[in-house]
Formats: C-alpha cells, structure tokens, sequence
C-alpha cells in the first residue's frame, strides 16, 4: 500500500487522476485496451476531472463499469450514480469502447447476473474507489460480506451510509434514500489489477484510520484493501488526522 497526503482535496484528485492515467496508458499501450471501475460520490469529483484533462488517453480503447447504483431510483434522479457519470464524465469524452451501467430499475436478481456474466470477459486493469464515512467500499456496509464471490449483489444501506447521502445533499431527507442498491462486491474489487483510492475529509478520519491501522475485518471494510498488491491511496489534510503516524 501506497499513501500520498496532500495539501487540498484538488490537489489530491489531481494526482489520483493523473496515477490512474498512467496505468490506463500502460494498459492500452501493453494490451491495446483497458477495462476499468469508476467509483462516484463527492469525493470523485476532482479525479474524474483530473481523467477528463489528460487528453492523451485514446477513450475508444476503454470500457468503463462503476461500484454501486440505487434500487429503483430513476437516471433522471440527481443522487443516480448513472446520472453522475453521464453528466459528469461520459458527456464530456469522446466514444467510449463500450460502459455498462448498473440498472437499478430492474430486477436486481437479473442485473446483477448480467453484469457478473460481461465483467468476467473484461478484466478490471484499474478500479477508482473511496471510502464511506463507516468505512464501506462501494456499498458493503459493516459487516461486509468478504467471501461471496458473486461479482455484483443486491446489499441493504445501513444507517450511517444513508446518513452520508442525505448530508452531502444527495437526497432532501434521509427517508428519500434508498434503503437497497446493487453493489460490486469486495471480492470483484479486489481482483482489479490496480486500485486507486481517494478519500478526502475530516469526516472520513475515523474510517480511515480503522481502514488503515486495525485489523481486517469486515467490520471495516475498506481495511480489505490492505490486502490488495497495487494499491494507492490518496488524502488530503483532514482525512488522514488520526492516523498515529500523522
């Protein structure tokens, strides 16, 4: 594991964005594509921006796939991590080799069988994630099932997860979050080749200090990447201020 503190959120989704670009490029320049995760949520925004800027990248040699979507919650809904990415991302690129999109309006049972069949054919080079406020990844919330190895499942949102939604200003009030979505699961994260990390916010200090300094455990589940070979992870100022090296 990696660690890059830095002085700004900006700062830090610059230099994730631009870590992440670098291995797309080895990826397409050594296999001629690259199949990567894209991860959502506020503390995403200035790395996608940072992946938009880099204008060497060839776009139509990448497949994009994402962490997590709501159950039932409409693309035309502004918390849609769908709708993130299109606004944010896929509109402002030029054709994509292929993205595939949770669905959360269907049958989840259905969906999370379609999407495990396509990310078996296109193995993941390179995964951009975060870490929740109770230290989930994507969306396994404590206690994160470690062992399925079902590629997407259908998982319920605990409280402090939906807590995060509603105070980043996602939803009006807590009783419009979801309380189900689909989510990647741990151990199809764990098979990307690499994985990039960015967690800003002091509000993230205690996930990340039980995700980086305790035990793994799926009470923290985020910690399983202490596990992982190629991981970096990058903070600013806040998140990383109770780590006892800080």
């Amino acid at each position: 594991m990696n660690i890059s503190i830095c002085q700004t959120p900006t700062e830090l989704g610059k230099l994730a964005g631009k870590e992440g670009s670098i291995l797309i490029r080895e990826a397409i320049q050594n296999q001629g594509f690259a199949n990567i995760i894209l991860a959502t949520g506020t503390s995403q925004f200035e790395t996608l921006n940072q992946l938009l800027a880099e204008k060497d990248i060839d776009w139509s040699k990448v497949t994009v796939f994402h962490l997590d979507e709501y159950l039932g919650l409409p693309i035309t809904h502004p918390a849609s991590f769908r709708n993130y990415l299109m606004v944010r991302f896929f509109n402002h690129l030029p054709q994509l080799k292929a993205y595939f999109l949770i669905d959360g309006e269907v049958d989840p049972t259905a969906e999370c069988a379609r999407l495990g069949d396509l990310i078996s054919k296109h193995p993941i080079d390179v995964a951009f994630v975060g870490i929740g406020e109770n230290g989930h990844l994507a969306f396994n919330d404590p206690p994160a099932d470690f062992d399925t190895e079902l590629p997407y499942i259908l998982v319920d949102l605990d409280h402090a997860c939906r807590m995060q939604q509603f105070g980043e200003g996602w939803f009006p009030s807590l009783e419009a979050v979801p309380q189900q979505a689909i989510s990647m699961s741990i151990q199809q994260i764990l098979k990307s080749k690499a994985i990039i990390c960015s967690v800003p916010d002091t509000r993230k200090a205690i996930a990340i200090k039980n995700c980086i300094e305790g035990p793994i455990t799926p009470d923290h589940p985020a910690s399983i990447l202490q596990s992982h070979s190629h991981y970096t992870l990058f903070l600013d100022e806040g998140s990383p201020s109770l780590l006892s090296a800080h």
